[in-house]
């Protein structure tokens, strides 16, 4: 299979693959107890490794996909070894880093040379499955699925395994047809599917014969397609169409050289261009930064975390740096530090007053050194809750001054307060942090009182902290009262202010201020004073937070903050779902980069909470949005326990944005097929501010006693959105890759 042979193409030969396939022992780390060893083996695939765990006696076998792994950390570069490995040389360990939610894998190798070569290793098969087309992740994913069917591994097919097999792949296929497909298969007619046979079998399984009539309707009755006619069907999809873009086409996608050599598309080559990024939904042109970074802070949506050093809920969860580190990958450019007294005169971060685990401000500050930039080199803010007294306040100032050195902007860039906020791109490679700032008046630097809000700290701790818990305590007066002169002297265009009211915030609060909002606040003057809001923000930063009276970390709609202009709408990144879903939406673009411009009517300091009012004065239109959900492939199994559950799926469409926009449509379902499911409905949307607007694919599992089990989704603003034909690639729930599972749609997008 092509995937197969890709996955290890150019690496047969390779030393440290060559080690990997024989297996290595090592020592998994985990908590103070003795660590046992176990073997790990890179799979034949190329795609895979294999481990073995024991418990008392029993032997279980499992593995994971060189696809879900995130980044391989060379030494002790994870909490986990920070805290357990020492027992072995910092050279021998390794972390292994999945995507989404599943915990970091913590090794110890025998030999410093091992440890080295799986890492190597690993990096090396990394960047081989990141070039592998959709197509090849299909053959990989079909291999997988043919040698956990083959029981008794003959490298034959009986019809028994074969109908596992369908089970397994999620299609609950008619006996009588499927028997017919075996045996039109069985050339050699022993009742086995021998290799050749088995991938012929794949190979009109995984037909698609909704691109097949695409392709004929193009190509006509020599089923090529020229690069006339090529032109012709990219003009169709709104793409460039011209002669040169068809050629450049048919040279990157077409398979067969005879073909490309005389400038023609066969149905393989026309597949693989539909494929691959090129056929995706997510206009692909957005997915570098492409809009205009000079303009002030405040005229941006930023990526915001909320209790960011979180792994689960606010009451009981682990607290950990790892959390933070995620987030940042994620493109997050707001982290929170919840700051509290700790011991031995060192500043804790954890959420004040419950079960929460503790970590040290130190190591914090230490993984935002080591992650701010990684992956966006847009500024990064640090929104720090201060519960801590001033010996420990000033401790935390040293620390960032010390650890984050140069990154962390401690004066502003020219020297004197501007009329308004710098730019992300002014600010590239940039910590600023949001606290209380002391007034110039230095009279008495150690120690000076700050004057603030007894109703607004009051309601925000209310707002923050769950009441009914025995755990919790009124703060100490120093808490709200005093602030160390060295902590305020790092806070520059982020200075937290109490909040009052909008009529003396406009006219009175500076630019470089800023204040935060509970969600129930945020919606209280959305509802109240709505427009006021939206000018008030067209100067100023807002954050919003989640109410602290939610036990399990649940997250707020952040599209009404957004439709207002708030910039810091913050989530808890630990806690997946559909909120979470639109935020990664919102921030697909633009690079990743963590900030998105917002709509020009939300910029204008002449505002007005009527974004259709407003985007009527910029001469935008509204839109016509058509979508024909054609197809689904290769959609996961829910229930891998049970060989006989198979999904009986159905597709929605949810359209977030102003209220008048927010919409849901819904296909029917489709019984027994995971596999191929085929719909050809046509859902229809009119939207009034599609500026505004968030377009979210759901796939559920039908259910007629019990809630729809969810399958997977993908969120992404409507002006991404590409027309024509399109894949859609799927997330799961923590927001991972479902690949290979794709849904096949129509787009057609009309101005009103």
């Amino acid at each position: 299979m092509a995937g197969v042979q890709m996955a290890l193409q150019g690496l047969t030969e390779d030393e440290d693959i060559k080690m990997m396939l024989k297996g290595s022992l090592f020592w998994k780390i985990k908590g103070h107890r003795q660590q046992k060893q176990r073997l790990y083996r890179l799979q034949e695939d190329g795609m895979t490794i294999w481990f073995e765990t024991r418990f008392k006696r029993a032997h279980s076998r499992h593995v994971f996909s060189i696809l879900h792994i995130e980044s391989v950390r060379e030494g002790y570069q994870s909490e986990g070894l920070r805290k357990f490995g020492g027992s072995f040389p910092e050279e021998q360990c390794f972390t292994i880093v999945f995507r989404g939610k599943r915990k970091n894998l913590d090794l110890a190798a025998r030999t410093i040379d091992e440890a080295q070569c799986w890492v190597r290793g690993l990096n090396k098969l990394m960047a081989r499955a990141e070039a592998m087309s959709q197509r090849e992740k299909l053959d990989h994913w079909i291999h997988d699925i043919l040698q956990q069917a083959d029981k008794n591994k003959d490298n034959k097919m009986s019809f028994k395994e074969i109908k596992n097999m369908l089970r397994m792949i999620n299609i609950d296929m008619n006996d009588i047809y499927a028997y017919r497909l075996f045996k039109e298969c069985d050339k050699s007619n022993n009742d086995r599917l021998e290799e050749h046979e088995i991938e012929e079998f794949c190979t009109r399984l995984m037909a698609r014969p909704e691109l097949e009539d695409i392709f004929h309707r193009y190509s006509g009755e020599d089923c090529v397609l020229s690069a006339a006619e090529l032109r012709e069907f990219l003009r169709n999809q709104g793409e460039e169409a011209s002669l040169q873009r068809a050629h450049d086409i048919i040279q990157a996608y077409e398979l067969n050289e005879k073909a490309r050599q005389h400038n023609l598309m066969m149905l393989d080559g026309f597949m693989m261009y539909l494929l691959s990024s090129a056929g995706n939904i997510l206009n692909q042109a957005h997915t570098a930064i492409y809009q205009d970074m000079s303009q002030p802070l405040c005229h941006y949506y930023i990526s915001s975390s909320h209790n960011t050093y979180l792994t689960d809920n606010q009451i009981g969860g682990a607290s950990s740096t790892e959390a933070y580190i995620r987030a940042l990958i994620k493109g997050c450019r707001c982290v929170e530090l919840d700051c509290w007294e700790g011991s031995n005169g060192e500043p804790i971060v954890y959420h004040g007053h419950t079960l929460t685990s503790k970590i040290l401000f130190r190591d914090v500050i230490e993984s935002i050194r080591d992650y701010a930039f990684k992956h966006s080199y847009y500024p990064l803010i640090l929104s720090l809750e201060n519960h801590c007294g001033l010996e420990q306040q000033s401790m935390m100032a040293r620390h960032m001054k010390m650890i984050l050195g140069d990154m962390l902007l401690t004066e502003p860039l020219d020297g004197d307060l501007p009329s308004q906020l710098p730019s992300p791109e002014q600010l590239k490679w940039k910590i600023l942090v949001k606290g209380k700032k002391l007034p110039e008046d230095k009279s008495d630097p150690e120690r000076v009182n700050f004057i603030s809000n007894p109703e607004e700290e009051l309601e925000e701790e209310e707002e923050r902290s769950p009441r009914s818990l025995q755990e919790i305590k009124p703060l100490q007066a120093k808490d709200a009262t005093q602030i160390s002169r060295e902590l305020s002297d790092v806070v520059v265009y982020c200075q937290s202010v109490p909040f009052q009211n909008l009529s003396r915030a406009l006219y009175h609060q500076q630019p470089t201020e800023m204040s935060s909002f509970s969600e129930r606040k945020a919606r209280k003057l959305i509802k109240e004073s709505g427009s006021t809001f939206v000018r008030y923000n067209t100067r100023h930063l807002s954050r919003i937070y989640p109410l602290g009276l939610k036990m399990n970390s649940s997250n707020y709609n952040p599209q009404e903050m957004w439709n207002a202009g708030c910039q810091l709408v913050a989530l808890n990144f630990q806690t997946p779902g559909a909120e979470m879903d639109l935020n990664d939406g919102r921030f697909s673009v633009n690079g990743r980069c963590g900030y998105v411009l917002k709509p020009a009517f939300l910029r204008n300091s002449q505002g007005t909470f009527d974004p259709e009012a407003a985007r009527r004065g910029t001469g935008q239109r509204p839109v016509a949005l058509t979508i024909k959900v054609i197809t689904a492939q290769q959609l996961p199994k829910l229930n891998k326990e049970k060989s006989s559950s198979i999904v009986d799926p159905f597709v929605r469409i949810e359209i977030y944005g102003v209220p008048v926009d927010c919409c849901k449509k819904q296909t029917e379902y489709r019984l027994n097929n995971g596999f191929n499911p085929c719909w050809d409905e046509t859902l229809t949307f009119q939207v009034r501010v599609p500026e505004l607007a968030l377009v979210r694919f759901v796939v559920e599992d039908y259910d007629t006693t019990s809630p729809n089990d969810f399958v997977g989704q993908f969120t992404l603003p409507l002006p991404s959105l590409k027309e024509g034909y399109r894949h859609i690639h799927l997330l799961s729930k923590d927001g991972t890759s479902l690949s290979p599972a794709t849904l096949f749609v129509h787009v057609k997008c009309k101005k009103m």
